[in-house]
């Protein structure tokens, strides 16, 4: 029981991180000293990193999700993390930023918009100010709360083996 408790745990925070250590320990029926330590243990060994909300984006005013795939020359992403990283965190609605690997792209970033002009012109000043180091980049542009399958959420990782 003491083994599984971490992952129990964790499975109970995807679920509703809001709830006290007093709350979970009655769910998984050990001591609330018991949670708040397993707690610790996992925030300490990284496997928390943050306790966050999903708000509703739409009522937040925003009305597109972007994800954006771009081909940066590969000595540049090796060489200047430091400076893409400079860039993105000039912008709070860019929840995600990475290099990666797939339909011939190497970096992708996921991000909010009020609206079509502010994506536009956000794409417009990525391609200036990294004018020769961009060869490609391609959007994929959701509008928010239309025609969603699957509502965003972490609570769906309740169910999968850790």
């Amino acid at each position: 029981m003491r083994k599984e408790l971490p992952q129990r745990l964790l499975r109970e925070f995807l679920k509703n991180s809001k709830r006290s250590d007093k709350e979970l320990a009655k769910i998984l029926k050990v001591s609330q000293p018991t949670i708040t330590r397993a707690r610790h243990k996992l925030e300490k060994n990284g496997m928390i990193e943050d306790y966050t909300i999903i708000p509703n984006f739409k009522k937040m005013g925003f009305e597109l999700l972007v994800i954006n795939l771009a081909k940066i020359r590969p000595e540049i992403l090796s060489s200047d993390k430091e400076k893409a990283g400079e860039f993105i965190a000039k912008f709070p609605t860019t929840i995600f930023a990475s290099v990666g690997e797939g339909m011939g792209m190497n970096a992708v970033s996921i991000s909010f918009y009020k609206n079509y002009t502010e994506y536009h012109q956000r794409v417009n000043q990525f391609l200036i100010e990294w004018k020769g180091f961009v060869e490609d980049i391609q959007s994929f542009v959701v509008p928010i709360k239309e025609g969603e399958f699957k509502r965003f959420s972490l609570s769906h990782l309740k169910d999968v083996p850790l």
